[in-house]
C-alpha cells in the first residue's frame, strides 16, 4: 500500500500485518472476482441447469465448514495462523483445478472432492484472516481500513466482471480457471511477511455449542445467520436470475455488474471516515431499511435496463449497511482480546448455519415458485442486521452464564 496514501487517509500509522494482509487479500479478490458472478452459472449449467443441485452442492459446503469450523481453530492451536494462510492459497488453487478439469464424465467424483477442498480452504483461510484482521487493525482506523478493502474490492469489480464475460464468451470458463489458479498462487507471497499472531482456541465442542444457542448471545447469532442468509440470496440467487434474464449472455452479465458497481466505489472510502466517528449504529439502520428495500424492488426486474438501475440503487445502498455491520463485527471481535478467536469460529458458524438454512429455503421455494420470490426472504433477513451491538458481545468464560 503506498505510503502517501496512507498518511492521507488513515489516521496515524498503520500496522505491517495489515498491509501484507490487505495485499493478499486484494490479490485473491481479483481471482474470486473473476468467478464471482460466473462460479453459480458455471456450476447450474454444469448440473444441466437444475437449480436445486446448484443450491444441494453449496448447501454442503455451507454445512461442512460451519460444522468443522471448532475444530478447525483446534488444529490451527497447533498448526498456526500464519502457517494456515500460507497453505489456503494452495487449496484455493486446487479448488479451480478441479473446476478446470471437470466434466459430466468425471461429475460425481470431482464434485465431492472439491466441497471437501473448499471446506479445508475455508477453515485455513477464514478463521486466521478475521482474528489477524481484527489483530491487525485499530479502533480509530478500522472503519477506514475496511473501507479500503472494500473500496478495492469494489475498483477490481470495475473491470473484473467485464473481463470475465469478455473472457468466458471469447474462449470459455477454462481461461478463467487458469488465471483464478496463477493469482491464488500469488496471493500467498505477502503471507511469507505476515507477523505472526498468538491466539489459542481454548473450548470444547460443546461449549461453542453452547454459546451459540446461549439465550444471551441470541440477538448476535441471529444478525450473524441473517448476513450469512443474504448472501446467499447475493452471492448464488442473483447471478442466476439476471442470466436467465439476459438470455445466458456471459458479456452482457459481465458487463451490467461492472456499470453498476463503477458509481460507488469513492463513497466507500468517504463513508470509512464518516463510521471511524462513532456512528455505525445509524448507518446501521439506515442502512439495513434502504438495502431491504432494494431486494423487494428486484422482485419486478424484467429488463437489462432495470437490472442497472434497481442494481445500482441496491449495490449503492449495501455500503451502507454492510460497512457498519463489518466494522461492528471486528470491533467486536478486537475487544474480546484473547478470546478474539473463539469469537470468530462462533460468527462463522452462526453465518454458515444461516447460509445453510437460506440454501435449504430456496430449495424448497424454487420447487414451487420463481427463483426472484427468494428476495423477500433476503429483505427480511437484512432488517436483522440491526441485532448486532458492541455492547452486546458475546460473554466469554470469564463471565457465568
Amino acid at each position: 500500500m503506498n505510503l502517501s496514501i496512507q498518511k492521507k487517509y488513515f489516521d496515524g500509522e498503520i500496522s505491517h500485518g495489515f498491509v501484507s494482509l490487505y495485499t493478499g487479500k486484494t490479490i485473491v479478490m481479483i481471482a474470486t472476482g473473476l468467478l464471482g458472478m460466473f462460479l453459480p452459472i458455471f456450476l447450474y449449467n454444469l448440473f444441466g441447469q437444475n437449480i436445486q443441485s446448484t443450491f444441494i452442492y453449496y448447501v454442503l459446503g455451507y454445512f461442512f465448514y460451519g460444522l468443522f469450523a471448532a475444530f478447525g481453530a483446534k488444529f490451527l492451536n497447533r498448526f498456526g495462523f500464519r502457517r494456515a494462510l500460507r497453505l489456503s492459497v494452495f487449496l484455493g488453487a486446487l479448488f479451480y483445478t478441479i473446476f478446470y478439469f471437470i466434466d459430466k464424465n468425471n461429475l460425481i467424483y470431482l464434485i465431492p472432492f472439491s466441497i471437501v477442498v473448499l471446506v479445508l480452504y475455508r477453515l485455513l483461510y477464514w478463521i486466521p484472516y478475521h482474528v489477524d484482521f481484527a489483530k491487525f487493525t485499530d479502533k480509530k482506523n478500522r472503519g477506514r481500513q475496511l473501507s479500503a478493502i472494500m473500496a478495492t474490492r469494489r475498483v477490481i469489480s470495475v473491470f473484473i466482471p467485464l473481463s470475465a464475460g469478455f473472457l468466458v464468451s471469447r474462449f470459455g470458463f477454462d481461461m478463467l480457471f487458469v488465471i483464478a489458479i496463477a493469482l491464488y498462487l500469488v496471493s500467498g507471497i505477502p503471507y511469507i511477511t505476515i507477523p505472526r499472531t498468538h491466539e489459542k482456541f481454548s473450548w470444547t465442542y460443546l461449549e461453542t455449542l453452547k454459546k451459540i444457542f446461549s439465550k444471551k448471545n441470541r440477538r448476535m447469532i441471529m444478525a450473524y445467520m441473517a448476513y450469512g442468509s443474504e448472501e446467499v440470496v447475493g452471492f448464488i440467487i442473483w447471478p442466476i436470475f439476471i442470466f436467465q434474464i439476459l438470455d445466458g449472455n456471459y458479456f452482457k452479465v459481465g458487463a451490467l455488474s461492472s456499470l453498476i458497481i463503477g458509481a460507488t466505489v469513492v463513497f466507500q472510502l468517504v463513508l470509512g471516515k464518516y463510521i471511524d466517528g462513532g456512528r455505525r449504529s445509524k448507518i446501521l439502520q439506515m442502512g439495513s431499511i434502504l438495502y431491504s428495500l432494494g431486494w423487494i424492488a428486484k422482485i419486478f426486474i424484467a429488463t437489462a435496463f432495470q437490472i442497472f438501475i434497481i442494481g445500482s440503487y441496491h449495490n449503492f445502498t449495501r455500503i451502507f449497511l454492510r460497512t457498519p455491520f463489518n466494522a461492528l463485527t471486528y470491533e467486536i471481535a478486537a475487544d474480546e482480546g484473547h478470546y478474539v478467536d473463539e469469537f470468530t469460529v462462533v460468527k462463522e458458524m452462526a453465518v454458515n448455519l444461516g447460509k445453510t438454512i437460506m440454501a435449504i429455503l430456496a430449495i424448497i421455494i424454487s420447487l414451487f415458485f420463481a427463483l426472484k420470490w427468494t428476495f423477500i426472504l433476503a429483505a427480511a433477513a437484512v432488517l436483522l442486521f440491526n441485532l448486532l451491538s458492541v455492547k452486546e458481545g458475546l460473554l466469554f468464560p470469564k463471565t457465568a452464564d
